[in-house]
């Protein structure tokens, strides 16, 4: 048991260093000293990031007639989250330091709930604490210019419910779907990017009739599944997990969450949640304002149930990193799907310092950019150029040598087999377009 952490937390060790070393994910203000849980995504990092976003919005937005898009603001409106239940119910129970004036879960402190574990000083009583960032809207700093950081993006989607059902004219069940920061002042984040306080989400609700609430919950199970398949992720080392009541978010009647084995242990992926119609009802209360879905053909006015299936963006990348983490005897390989590769395939000429195969090979490269992310090296020797490819996750490798100049032909590597062939020039986007299939 004791060897299998080792390794998890080894595995871990060698992702965080990769995704630095490679431009991946960086330290937020690391020449500062970096802020607690901060980070960055650079070039290859923000490429798989926003790939797995664009897949995510083709699947479930472009791909569907009942889903429309939307993009709201981080600061709402205070009243939002006095309806939404986020005021009086966003909270974690925490108990302070008198000491050392750390904060602690209650329950991550077990039995020992009177000793902070920092210092051995004496813990405070358990008390309330909000999760939700405050600012303040405007120069002054009175508590009528209060507002908040949003804490999850389906409030936005609540809000604007009825400008949505007015100017796309869709009918139940039909979705929103959104892709957008949220802000949680969490006490305990770690684990790299797993958990932080600021984060991005793609969120879907989906609204439907009471009636129908299990159907769809299963449904929308199905569609989570399918899209952990998508990423490329072993759905074997996914769990789901039923939330028990007391552990639901005020919200909620039924939440499961999918499980996936971290190098930290198992730990949530997605979330999937029965909301009833709690923030629709909401929302009207407080408001004044008539949220109701009115039937075409009954005339009856009713609020809409919704089920809402989750889906973090970091600790999707997080997955997609640990999933494609692999060694062999003399290299390291992201063995990413082509999807979610930043580059799909890299260009260099067999040596540097020959003008005639650094300009074909440039030719080579300025045809295929337009059409597939490319990149060009040309450093080093050919097989570290390799090495670093597989690195990255760069599915082919397009090679350009002195045979080249003569049969107009280049050697194609695959990053996972490393079998080579020859292929030619003119036929190298159709070729790509096969094998690739984004």
């Amino acid at each position: 048991m004791a060897q299998t952490r080792d390794k998890r937390e080894n595995l871990m060790e060698k992702i965080v260093s990769l995704a630095k070393r490679r431009g991946f994910i960086f330290p937020g203000s690391e020449i500062y000293g970096g802020l607690a849980n901060s980070w960055d995504y650079g070039p290859l990092g923000v490429e798989l990031k926003n790939n797995i976003k664009q897949l995510w919005w083709k699947k479930f937005v472009r791909g569907r007639d009942d889903m429309v898009g939307i993009d709201t603001a981080l600061i709402m409106n205070p009243k939002v989250w006095e309806a939404s239940g986020h005021l009086s119910e966003f909270s974690d129970p925490l108990s302070e330091c008198k000491k050392c004036k750390k904060r602690f879960k209650t329950g991550e402190l077990g039995n020992n709930n009177k000793q902070c574990p920092n210092c051995d000083g004496k813990l405070s009583s358990p008390r309330k604490f909000n999760l939700m960032f405050k600012t303040c809207l405007g120069p002054s700093e009175d508590a009528s210019d209060i507002a908040y950081f949003r804490p999850e993006t389906a409030q936005g989607m609540f809000v604007d419910f009825k400008n949505v059902l007015n100017t796309s004219r869709k009918r139940i069940p039909f979705g929103i779907a959104q892709v957008g920061k949220a802000f949680r002042n969490e006490i305990t984040p770690g684990n790299f990017i797993f958990r932080t306080r600021e984060f991005e989400q793609m969120e879907i609700e989906y609204f439907i009739r009471e009636a129908d609430w299990e159907k769809y919950f299963e449904y929308w199970r199905g569609q989570v599944v399918n899209w952990i398949k998508d990423l490329g992720i072993d759905t074997k080392k996914i769990h789901e997990r039923e939330i028990e009541e007391s552990e639901r978010a005020h919200y909620s009647k039924k939440t499961i969450d999918f499980d996936y084995d971290f190098p930290f242990g198992a730990s949530e992926l997605y979330g999937l949640a029965y909301r009833t119609d709690f923030d629709l009802k909401n929302h009207e209360k407080f408001s004044g304002q008539n949220l109701k879905y009115k039937d075409p053909e009954t005339g009856k006015e009713f609020w809409p149930h919704v089920i809402e299936p989750t889906w973090g963006v970091d600790r999707s990348v997080l997955a997609v990193l640990a999933e494609a983490y692999h060694e062999e005897e003399d290299r390291i390989i992201l063995k990413l799907t082509p999807k979610l590769a930043p580059y799909k395939i890299a260009v260099f000429p067999l040596l540097a310092n020959k003008p005639e195969l650094v300009k074909l090979a440039r030719i080579i490269y300025d045809n295929l950019r337009p059409q597939f992310m490319t990149a060009w090296d040309d450093r080093g020797n050919i097989g570290k150029r390799y090495y670093s490819q597989d690195e990255i996750g760069t599915p082919f490798c397009v090679t350009v040598d002195f045979d080249s100049l003569e049969d107009e032909k280049v050697t194609v590597r695959d990053r996972d087999t490393m079998k080579q062939e020859r292929i030619l020039i003119s036929k190298l986007a159709e070729y790509f377009n096969n094998k690739l299939n984004v």
